[in-house]
């Protein structure tokens, strides 16, 4: 019911969710991370929930530019994801961050700053195992490592350390990508936070 000093547009806004938070969503390349989160956050928005997904590739472009992809440079990478999501969190916002990350440590730092911050922070394993993602293959990297152009591709030729237990571990290779997007808004829905 709309306070006798509130429009219904002000009651409306307040009963939206404004906590914020970051969604990690870590996994092979190609295992559906970026196209789960941008399901989810057209959903999300759709809802009036404020949503950024920082996508993996647009981050290495920009904010990372110069990185290589040794355990160093990745660990860098993350932890700088990690401090750009937890801002966006901090201040209201769903941060959707499907990112390898592929080393338990890194991650590990990242939702400690969130924790130490206060803020919310959920892991999720897309789970795809690398026979799957080597046939979808969607921007050739198995391939490329195939034909011996690349190395140090993740999972195959560079280590992979998947979460021992991930808030979420979605196996996109038996459900569609809205069923995938629909099992975190779910997670999402059950923690508050959408």
């Amino acid at each position: 019911m709309t306070a006798p000093h509130e429009t219904p547009q002000q009651e409306t806004r307040e009963n939206h969710v404004t906590t914020g938070a970051t969604v990690w969503l870590t996994g092979l390349p190609s295992a559906g991370k970026t196209t789960i989160a941008y399901e989810l956050a057209g959903r999300l928005r759709t809802e009036g929930r404020r949503v950024e997904v920082l996508d993996g590739d647009e981050i290495r472009e920009f904010l990372s530019a110069g990185l290589g992809f040794s355990r160093e440079d990745r660990h860098t990478n993350v932890q700088r994801i990690g401090f750009v999501a937890e801002l966006l969190a901090r201040n209201g916002v769903l941060a959707l961050v499907p990112v390898i990350a592929p080393f338990a440590d890194s991650r590990e730092a990242v939702r400690k700053r969130h924790q130490v911050a206060g803020t919310g922070y959920l892991e999720v394993h897309v789970a795809t195992p690398v026979e799957v993602c080597s046939v979808r293959d969607v921007k050739g990297l198995y391939a490329k490592q195939a034909a011996g152009e690349i190395s140090g591709l993740t999972g195959v030729d560079d280590p992979y350390e998947a979460p021992a237990s991930p808030d979420l571990r979605i196996e996109s290779q038996d459900q569609t990508v809205q069923e995938s997007a629909a099992a975190l808004h779910a997670l999402l829905t059950e923690r508050g936070l959408a």
